[in-house]
């Protein structure tokens, strides 16, 4: 008698998601990058989105797995303040870099050069978010360096495409990375109550003292910080050698142990006499910071899209493969309306991003797009930011048990989505930035008004959505208690105003616009995902979503 002890044979599973063309694979993306007008980048952003869906998202597993290591003194008790990261995380900034994700709008100034960028941050961030965080802030330090004549090879090296991951003074590389350093324990979001002090030295050197509780990127080269001057808040940068080649007095005392973002440091840190050149004038550190924060905001949106896209890629690549009751589960009807559903909502988050991304690049050319993307990218960023984490729970309920293990990526997508929300000010300092913007800059409300009246006819439901909005807004009562509901409905409009245009030029994407003006602009809807009305052609917009 024989017995056969052959108890596992693997069936119906899917083959491996990567690897795979995360841009050519991605036909929504590619569209929207043609529309925002950055066609000519096409090139450069297929050799990236080949590289991001092979050797980046292996790099990726490796990154995430090996936490950074802080190390404060070498053997023989000497300040060495470092932190030490597993190779994989090196090799992905290098990728970063030197594709253009931090430096290429400030290289390469033509038109469209922000969309292009925002598209690679796009890929990058699909599958691996911490080192999104210094990639994104050395590209958004520009604009405030160029207050300061004085840091103009900061600002060169900030932009080059070269990545040097030694913890060596500035003059030693060829490229540099940048962090930030805004908040404190007391103060938070309420910037103006930071303690930490400046004490002038000579011309734009100053002495810092003092501390933050939450310093990003404590292995970059130099950080944008503020601190207190005579005539109020200033900006600095600290960099992490002194000139004369001896180390800065910037003291890290220990690395935040994080819900997720494992790959990337954060830190706290104390300035013990910390040298700092100051960038713009002094008491006027909130303003010149904030127009790097406009752009890490940007980013924010960028990230909570590339989260969904990716979090899309692997429910519709598990349900594509997946056979349950004798059907493949993106066959079943249940199924295929949460797959729609969340097609629809990534579509137009990347279509809001990306329209922003166009704003930010025309702004120093066009007063009505700067107006545009000053008021587009707080709403965005609240709102992308806030679908996020919801997005990518129901994207693992698509693959079951298996969503919830490792391998997947999603616990780790899972990990990251609410942090973009928090970044750079959380849901309730995005509402006020749209209040204040709105109630004191006439020129945002008319550049919103502008891009919906664009479209104005084209579809009855966001015509009466447009109306009840402006009802809303002209009711002064209880403006701010209501400030998160008016910024939800401008998002809803912006993101539905897009996607009308976009079906202008690209018919299949008809079926698109006119879904989510019904769904999220009418009452056709539920709370969750996979609500959405019958009538919808739910495979028009699955056949839409990334495919490996």
């Amino acid at each position: 008698m024989s017995i056969d002890f052959d108890t596992h044979r693997v069936e119906n599973q899917p083959p491996p998601f990567a690897p795979c063309d995360l841009w050519r694979g991605d036909p929504v993306l590619r569209a929207a990058v043609a529309r925002e007008g950055a066609a000519w980048a096409e090139p450069q952003l297929g050799a990236y989105g080949a590289l991001a869906g092979d050797a980046l998202y292996a790099a990726g597993v490796e990154a995430n797995r090996d936490r950074p290591r802080l190390a404060t003194h070498d053997a023989f008790g000497h300040r060495v303040d470092r932190v030490d990261f597993h190779p994989a995380y090196h090799r992905l900034m290098q990728a970063g870099v030197e594709h253009g994700i931090p430096g290429l709008p400030w290289r390469d100034p033509r038109p469209g050069a922000h969309v292009a960028r925002a598209a690679l941050m796009i890929l990058h961030h699909e599958v691996e978010q911490g080192t999104s965080c210094p990639l994104t802030m050395t590209y958004a330090a520009q604009p405030a360096l160029r207050h300061a004549p004085g840091l103009r090879e900061w600002a060169e090296k900030a932009a080059a495409p070269h990545y040097d991951g030694r913890d060596l003074p500035m003059a030693k590389k060829a490229g540099v990375t940048l962090g930030m350093g805004m908040t404190e324990k007391q103060g938070g979001s309420d910037v103006r109550a930071n303690t930490t002090h400046a004490r002038h030295l000579d011309r734009d050197d100053y002495l810092l003292v003092g501390h933050k509780w939450f310093f990003s990127a404590p292995m970059s080269d130099a950080w944008l910080v503020l601190a207190q001057t005579g005539p109020g808040l200033t900006c600095f940068l600290v960099p992490r050698w002194r000139p004369d080649g001896r180390r800065n007095a910037l003291r890290l005392m220990r690395l935040k142990d994080k819900l997720g973002n494992w790959s990337n440091a954060s830190a706290e840190v104390e300035f013990a006499g910390a040298l700092g050149h100051r960038v713009g004038e002094e008491g006027r550190g909130v303003a010149t910071i904030l127009e790097m924060v406009a752009l890490t905001r940007l980013d924010c949106m960028l990230g909570a899209a590339a989260q969904m896209r990716m979090a899309l890629a692997q429910a519709l690549h598990h349900a594509r493969h997946r056979r349950a009751f004798g059907r493949l589960l993106v066959e079943h009807a249940l199924m295929q309306n949460v797959l729609a559903d969340l097609a629809l909502e990534s579509e137009a988050a990347i279509a809001l991003a990306l329209r922003v991304a166009r704003a930010v690049d025309a702004a120093p050319r066009d007063p009505g797009e700067a107006a545009f993307a000053r008021i587009a990218t707080a709403v965005g960023k609240y709102w992308l930011c806030k679908r996020a984490p919801a997005f990518v729970n129901e994207a693992q309920e698509c693959l079951g048990g298996a969503g919830y293990v490792e391998e997947s990526m999603l616990p780790r997508l899972y990990r990251e989505a609410p942090l973009n929300s928090i970044w750079e000010g959380c849901g309730n300092i995005q509402c006020l930035d749209v209040l204040r913007a709105l109630g004191r800059e006439p020129a945002t409300r008319e550049a919103v008004f502008a891009e919906l009246a664009a479209v104005r006819g084209t579809h009855a439901a966001l015509d009466r959505a447009v109306e009840a909005l402006q009802a809303d807004l002209a009711r002064s009562e209880a403006i701010e208690f209501r400030a998160r509901l008016l910024t939800e409905r401008l998002a809803l409009v912006l993101q539905a105003a897009i996607l009308l245009r976009a079906a202008r030029d690209d018919a299949s994407a008809a079926a698109v616009a006119d879904a989510f003006c019904r769904s999220r602009l009418e009452a056709h809807h539920g709370l969750a995902f996979g609500t959405l009305d019958p009538g919808v052609d739910a495979q028009a917009l699955i056949e839409r979503a990334p495919a490996r």
